[in-house]
């Protein structure tokens, strides 16, 4: 039998002169010692020095044997030809130690994958799984890094080899993992290989972060910028990606929210500039989307500014890969003016700030201020709450069938749980300090006016140079490919079908973009009426009629509120205290009552009442209710007056109704007039009729109140009922006859 000997011991090739040998118990004890591989049992006496051929045993060769083939990255695979033929021809070491060749697999599907991590290395997966089912007799690597180079996958792959009896070889010799000394030469080459990959990185992170320090370090650039021949970050000499980038910050200035900057875009028909397929210089357009806007206010390259270490990215236990985003002051390293930009760095950080005014609060953060929207509340992100300093939200309510807004200091309330510090409704606050803000405006109404004249043409032109610059671009495409078209061989009807092709595509979209173009022209056209001019410059001399007019929008009526103040404290005691606070930095203070309690503010006007008490008298509940609405007046919800109306008030205030006043007055229901003059079915009515009973209309839906009959209308009646009588009797009498 053959045993294992240290790796000391060896035969040339292997580190000890020719002929050295081992014998008799020094042999034994080395080898117990070491735990070597004993794959039958054996009484032989004399250990011979141990070859690599010696290493390999009949049970290594009834398994398979493992290639492990991998390059780090796709470029080495491909220039670095040399080593992958060296990998593969390993195969012939297998050869010699006696595999077969149907034995030897070959694992390179990990080619251009890094080998500091098992993650997404299926190759390598597969590898371990093999041997530690067994199944492999021994793996081979033209390197320990090719393997490995993170110290807790090698010597994992290291101990599974020692409990399966598995074999490693790699360029320098042939080893065993269950020899203690094998084992510590392989696990020496694994951290050196470790050590290696750390070095490299070190070296090469602080070349890079050397020149991130000086400004100089060449990164991927926006659209619009671009390095010159010299390295130099320059504007983008195509004017038509200068001019949309500057349209496009214009317009987020103006607009306040990168929504609104798109909508702006998407509304004027403009599109936006992005990078072509990489490794070109070509600019493709799209339509501007809201992650793009984003994305553009929050490069700081466009202020003319170079960063480096916005981002941190690690991997997690499983591999995968993670990002997050810095804020600026854990940036790594920042110069500013760096180059030529678009803004400048105030402005990038006054978007930067409006961007975070503008940002949802949640989990109980706070936002201070946000774009103005739609809802009526003047004071939307303004109002801050005079008991703790924060900011005061919005909320809505129905109040006379309009929307009244609520201000509510909520953010302890959300934090703990509890009621809202302050809750104020904001109807009278925001009349208020909408007439504070119409007698301090009015001075500067004429500048306003010409300002927003100027700014709505500027708008426009510059949005009719994007369009030309888009129709020229696509004419030049056009006359480009008629150009490719016509030099092509005619006879070559393959190449000259597919450059027609794409001729007539370049035309259709000339067609559509000045079609584009000219619809656009129309609009813009129409914008500018002369009706509308007169509206602009009316509002020199009429902004409290534009402020008061109902067909201006709320959102509008917001944005001017903000151009002149800075915020507004509202807290509540005995009254409502309104401190308001201009741009300028002057103040004024307000005071206004508390509202009125809905139990009183729904009570109907005693003056009211009153006049209906004295109307019944004389009148029906629906004649009531016109002749109030006649005099203008109104129920206490502000509706106009219905029989219905008047009717739940008379029984609220328990006012005797027109039936019970005639009642009073004498005035007799048709039943007790018919027990005056004989219980008779429909008499009343009869005597109505003839003329002789005189009645009351109680109303349009109501019946009748008889006047008490007099004595001579009683002896009316009964002589008529005679008659009557007598009358029918003849008849009766003349038809016996017959």
């Amino acid at each position: 039998m053959e045993q294992a000997e240290p790796a000391g011991v060896s035969k040339p090739g292997n580190g000890l002169p020719t002929g050295v040998s081992v014998q008799g118990p020094m042999a034994k004890g080395t080898d117990d010692a070491a735990g070597a591989n004993d794959f039958a049992a054996s009484s032989a006496t004399t250990l011979l020095v141990m070859t690599p051929e010696s290493k390999v045993t009949s049970e290594h060769l009834k398994r398979s044997a493992y290639l492990y083939v991998r390059q780090s990255t796709l470029r080495q695979v491909l220039e670095n030809t040399e080593s992958t033929e060296r990998q593969y021809a390993l195969r012939r070491r297998a050869l010699v130690l006696g595999w077969a060749q149907e034995r030897i697999v070959v694992i390179d599907e990990d080619q251009g994958q890094s080998g500091a991590s098992v993650s997404g290395r299926e190759g390598f997966q597969r590898l371990v799984s093999e041997v530690g089912l067994g199944k492999a007799g021994i793996v081979m690597g033209l390197e320990v890094s090719r393997l490995a180079r993170n110290c807790a996958d090698w010597h994992r792959l290291l101990e599974i080899c020692g409990l399966t009896h598995c074999l490693i070889l790699d360029e320098d010799g042939l080893y065993d993992p269950g020899h203690y000394n094998d084992r510590l030469l392989l696990g020496l080459k694994g951290t050196m290989s470790e050590a290696e990959l750390h070095v490299l990185k070190a070296r090469l992170i602080g070349g890079v972060l050397s020149k991130a320090q000086r400004g100089e370090l060449r990164t991927l650039l926006p659209v619009g910028l671009v390095y010159d021949e010299e390295g130099k970050v320059i504007l983008d000499p195509d004017q038509q990606v200068q001019q949309s980038l500057r349209v496009f910050f214009s317009t987020f200035e103006r607009a306040g929210s990168a929504r609104a900057t798109v909508q702006a875009f998407r509304r004027d028909g403009l599109k936006f500039p992005n990078r072509g397929p990489a490794g070109t210089r070509e600019i493709g357009w799209q339509a501007l989307s809201n992650r793009l806007a984003l994305a553009t206010l929050h490069n700081p390259r466009y202020a003319g500014a170079f960063c480096y270490g916005r981002s941190r990215t690690w991997k997690d236990a499983e591999g995968n890969q993670h990002t997050q985003r810095l804020g600026r002051e854990k940036w790594r390293f920042l110069k500013q003016d760096a180059h030529a930009g678009y803004l400048s760095w105030e402005q990038f950080l006054a978007n930067e700030k409006r961007l975070l005014e503008n940002y949802q609060a949640t989990a109980g953060a706070v936002r201070k201020a946000g774009p103005a929207r739609e809802g009526p509340a003047l004071l939307q992100g303004l109002a801050l709450c005079g008991k703790c300093g924060h900011s005061m939200t919005v909320s809505y309510h129905h109040r006379q069938g309009k929307l009244s807004p609520n201000y509510e200091c909520s953010v302890e309330a959300t934090a703990k749980g509890e009621e809202p510090c302050q809750r104020i409704p904001g109807g009278s606050i925001d009349e208020a300090v909408g007439q504070l803000l119409v007698q301090s405006v009015t001075p500067l109404a004429l500048e306003v006016a010409l300002n927003v004249q100027s700014e709505i043409q500027g708008r426009l032109a510059e949005a009719e140079r994007l369009r030309q610059q888009q129709v020229q671009r696509a004419q030049y495409e056009a006359e480009r490919a008629q150009l490719r078209y016509m030099r092509v061989d005619p006879n070559n009807r393959l190449v000259a079908d597919t450059l027609e092709t794409q001729w007539n595509e370049k035309l259709r979209l000339l067609a559509e973009a000045r079609e584009e173009c000219q619809k656009q022209q129309q609009l813009d056209a129409a914008q500018l009426t002369q009706e509308q001019r007169s509206k602009i410059l009316a509002l020199a001399g009429d902004f409290p009629r534009v402020w008061q007019d109902p067909n201006t929008p709320d959102r509008e009526r917001k944005r001017m509120a903000r151009l002149l103040l800075e915020d507004v404290t509202l807290k509540r005691e005995h009254d409502i205290s309104v401190q308001v606070r201009f741009k300028g930095g002057a103040t004024r203070e307000l005071h206004l009552p508390l509202p009125v309690p809905v139990t009183i503010s729904r009570k109907t006007n005693p003056e009211i009442i009153a006049e209906l008490d004295r109307l019944l008298e004389e009148h029906s509940e629906t004649e009531i209710a016109q002749i109030l609405n006649q005099r203008g007046w109104h129920s206490s919800m502000g509706q106009p007056f219905s029989r219905t109306l008047i009717q739940g008030l008379r029984r609220t205030y328990r006012i005797k109704s027109r039936f019970d006043r005639l009642r009073a007055q004498g005035l007799l229901t048709a039943r007790q007039i018919e027990e005056m003059i004989g219980h008779q079915t429909n008499r009343a009515k009869y005597w109505l009729k003839a003329g002789v009973l005189k009645v009351v209309k109680l109303g349009q839906h109501y019946g009748y109140l008889y006047l008490k009959p007099t004595q001579d209308e009683l002896q009316q009646m009964s002589q008529r009922r005679r008659n009557d009588v007598a009358n029918s009797k003849s008849t009766t009498h003349v038809y016996e006859a017959q």
